[in-house]
Formats: structure tokens, C-alpha cells, sequence
């Protein structure tokens, strides 16, 4: 079972983009992301923590983990 803690496919790093470009560059690197394969994201937009869940129920993809570190969120995914 994947946990989050394996070495992502790729990692994109948001931090300090706003609404709505975290979840556009999301959706663009799922759009490449072989199945299977993880996406890691950093972002800072609080609207994130809504957007991110919200696109992984339109795509059908996983989200593995989500953790929060200040303003920082970071979330695993797994494309289905």
C-alpha cells in the first residue's frame, strides 16, 4: 500500500502562486503523469486545500496524503 512516503514522479513546487494557477499547473501535471505514477505539490494559496480534493474528484485521481506545515500545504497523489 502506497503511504506517500515513495519518491513522487514529479514534485511541483506552487508556493506562492494564487488562485486558481496551483490547480491549473495540478491538473497539467496529471494530464502527463503516467497511471500509477505520484505527483507531489507545495502550495501556499489556502484556497488549495479546497481546489486540490475538488480536482482529484473531477479526474478520479487519489489524494495519499495531505499535511499542513504553517501556511505550506503539501499534497501526494496517485493517478489512477
Amino acid at each position: 500500500m502506497d503511504d506517500g512516503t515513495a519518491k513522487p514522479s514529479e514534485m511541483l513546487d506552487l508556493r506562492g502562486l494564487k488562485c486558481p494557477l496551483p490547480v491549473l499547473h495540478a491538473r497539467r501535471a496529471l494530464a502527463r503523469t503516467a497511471p500509477g505514477g505520484t505527483l507531489a505539490v507545495r502550495c501556499t494559496d489556502p484556497l488549495a486545500g479546497v481546489d486540490i480534493p475538488h480536482l482529484l474528484r473531477e479526474t478520479g485521481d487519489h489524494l495519499v496524503a495531505a499535511t499542513r506545515d504553517g501556511a505550506e500545504m503539501r499534497f501526494v497523489i496517485r493517478k489512477s
